[in-house]
């Protein structure tokens, strides 16, 4: 009888102990990382000019699960008006120096929503005050909020940079996932996310008319070419809503990759009206209309080469492969719709292989992700029949 008790004891011990593990699993789900990627990285492999700290050799990082070390880092970063600098790593163990230096720069200005930065920060502190009821980490994220709605144009798009609004950063930025990301963060709010809970019925609604205003402008920059709705422009003009260039090797173009995150995010509203219906549909005739057979884009060993922006020891060429999936070019030309290429002098080409090699390893320029945006269509339009 007593082993039997035992065996039940012992069972029901591992049980608890399973049940506590998947939930301290769930809770690092829930502070996720993978919107900081494209600062973090940069952080290490890019020389910018802007940055105030730099990685030491071998810097340790924070563990996940150390949320208020991370969130009170995010602390650190954040700038007097409530908005981040891009390109640093949220995890990273600081320095006694480091940190000195960060808060003598918190008047800075270079605050942006470029490479994921400050809808990202935001929306971790509001989890960490979710979790800890720590105030700190609710006025953190209280002052994000407050950038992020004090930074919209009243057309409802977003710059790149704010308040900074010089040269190419004050258009409507979806490159990089800017807009959307933000938009993907207010959508949260408005849905009544259990983490937004402790805001205001008057934050609310400002949070519910940003968005609102948000999704309009969506509409109003798709491409609209002989009456025929494509897709969007990695930017668009903050007032026509016209298609606009940003980087020298980024061409105001039909945009392929930044538009299935669009439409991604589009498909995602519950109870869309018909102008959103209408964006939709014409997105993905276009991706269907546009998408290329036969070809394939491979990674080949190359002799190491150091650039300004990275270095690598591979190439990428274009084969032909009869049985490669469908795949998109990230640009086409407006008008001609033909495949867009360009180097950092600004020219157009017409192929990959016309693109110096820095530019080749250095820049995505053909994307499968039209294809998810057409493998849920069909189940997206039974739902909103």
């Amino acid at each position: 009888m007593k082993l039997v008790l035992f065996k039940i004891s012992f069972l029901f011990l591992l049980t608890v102990i399973a049940s506590c593990t998947q939930q301290i699993n769930s809770d690092y789900d829930f502070f996720e990382m993978s919107g900081f990627y494209d600062s973090e990285h940069h952080w290490y492999d890019i020389n910018d000019s802007e940055k105030i700290i730099s990685p030491v050799i071998d810097q340790p990082r924070y563990s996940r699960d150390q949320i208020e070390k991370i969130a009170d880092n995010m602390l650190l970063f954040q700038k007097e008006n409530g908005g981040w600098p891009k390109n640093y790593d949220m995890t990273i163990i600081l320095t006694d120096q480091q940190k000195d230096i960060l808060k003598r720069h918190k008047s800075g200005l270079n605050t942006t929503f470029d490479n994921g930065a400050t809808y990202n920060q935001t929306e971790y502190l509001a989890k960490v005050f979710h979790v800890t009821g720590k105030e700190k980490y609710k006025n953190g994220f209280l002052k994000g909020l407050e950038f992020i709605l004090a930074s919209q144009y009243s057309n409802g798009g977003w710059p790149q940079c704010f308040p900074d609004t010089t040269g190419y950063q004050k258009y409507i930025t979806f490159n990089d996932g800017a807009m959307i990301g933000i938009m993907k963060f207010l959508k949260n709010i408005v849905e009544d996310n259990p983490v937004y809970k402790f805001l205001s019925l008057e934050i609310k609604q400002r949070v519910i008319n940003s968005y609102r205003k948000g999704i309009d402008c969506i509409i109003n920059c798709q491409i609209n070419e002989g009456r025929e709705l494509s897709v969007w422009c990695q930017q668009h003009d903050n007032i026509t809503f016209e298609p606009r260039g940003a980087r020298t090797y980024e061409l105001d173009a039909i945009c392929n990759m930044e538009s299935a995150e669009i439409v991604e995010f589009l498909m995602s509203i519950e109870n869309p009206d018909q102008k959103i219906i209408n964006a939709v549909k014409s997105a993905v005739n276009w991706f269907e209309k546009s998408r290329i057979y036969g070809i394939r884009v491979e990674t080949v060993n190359a002799q190491p080469a150091d650039y300004k922006y990275h270095s690598t020891s591979v190439d990428r060429i274009v084969i032909n492969d009869q049985e490669a999936p469908p795949i998109w070019p990230r640009f086409n030309e407006l008008e001609t719709h033909q495949s867009l290429f360009c180097n950092r002098d600004g020219i157009k080409v017409y192929s990959m292989a016309e693109v110096e090699r820095e530019r080749r390893t250095g820049y995505a320029w053909y994307t499968y992700a039209p294809q998810l945006v057409i493998d849920k269509f069909s189940s997206w339009h039974q739902k909103i029949k």
